[in-house]
């Protein structure tokens, strides 16, 4: 837990427990695993004890509750940076209960949930959640891929949550989001009504992309094309994007003067207007009002190649 965080798209983050189960590509060199071991915590894997919490730690939120309500603002917290608030894991199921009441009871922050199981997410939220998740949670998925974006992008869609996000990091090639978007809402279009919640109510797929390259010792590169696909993707549609880092071995290289000039962009979804991105609806109508998000850089007969 940290009360003004490091990271740069959220104020605070929160951890209802620690220790997680690496499941991906982005997983490989997961830095909360290596920060874990650096002080003496063996809790990464399967079957392994997870660090949990006393109340103390709980009520923190409630603090910065408080201070948010008290200068008028909305404050972003980050849950979970050292673990996966949607892990199918006994320690992770047995916090649920009491992290929901949480959120409910600070009306003032924004609660960022971060997972790289969006499938879980209808299955273990609240039953008075499945219509329509509380005003003040965002939920994301992290998508580190193609493979990670055809996956995970059509089970976040499914999520009645008014900000849906991606988190792009470590970016380790490029992505279409449009693709996943499209098998997504298929799937959706397919489902019956009784199995779908509110999830068009803010009118859009996607609300918020961050983009982020792999930092640390055994960091994998990221081209910048790469990022710059994905702001591409979103310019113009009225969904923000967030260049977060470039990445790196020795230097995360996050300070925006560093980036290239195409990635000096630094956005939040500031109004729960529905933005541009991927309106419900038939493909056509989908295609038609944003063609920039579709813009596939590998077509030669794409008329924005002149």
């Amino acid at each position: 837990m940290a009360k003004d965080s490091a990271i740069e798209w959220t104020h605070h983050t929160f951890n209802p427990i620690w220790g997680c189960v690496k499941v991906s590509d982005g997983c490989k060199n997961c830095y909360a695993n290596t920060f874990s071991k650096r002080v003496g915590q063996d809790i990464w894997g399967v079957d392994k004890p997870r660090r949990t919490f006393g109340e103390k730690h709980w009520n923190e939120p409630l603090k910065w509750n408080k201070e948010a309500a008290a200068v008028g603002e909305r404050h972003r917290v980050f849950c979970a940076s050292m673990t996966d608030v949607f892990m199918d894991d006994p320690y992770m199921i047995e916090a649920h209960p009491r992290l929901w009441k949480l959120i409910e009871a600070t009306p003032h922050l924004d609660w960022l949930l971060l997972t790289k199981r969006p499938e879980n997410i209808l299955k273990m939220i609240p039953n008075h959640w499945r219509e329509r998740l509380p005003f003040n949670v965002w939920v994301g998925t992290s998508v580190e891929n193609q493979k990670a974006a055809d996956e995970r992008i059509p089970h976040l869609m499914k999520v009645p949550a008014i900000v849906r996000f991606l988190s792009c990091e470590p970016l380790l090639g490029q992505v279409n989001l449009w693709e996943a978007v499209q098998r997504g809402e298929s799937e959706i279009m397919a489902m019956d009504e009784s199995e779908v919640g509110d999830v068009w109510y803010t009118g859009a797929w996607l609300h918020w992309v961050i983009v982020g390259g792999e930092s640390g010792g055994n960091a994998r590169p990221m081209q910048t094309l790469w990022a710059e696909s994905l702001r591409q993707q979103t310019y113009g549609t009225g969904t923000a994007f967030f260049m977060k880092q470039l990445g790196g071995v020795r230097d995360k290289r996050h300070d925006l003067e560093q980036f290239p000039m195409p990635l000096r962009v630094r956005e939040f979804p500031t109004s729960y207007e529905a933005p541009r991105l991927a309106p419900y609806g038939t493909l056509a109508e989908l295609t038609t009002p944003t063609p920039a998000y579709y813009f596939d850089d590998t077509d030669e007969d794409d008329p924005r190649h002149d």
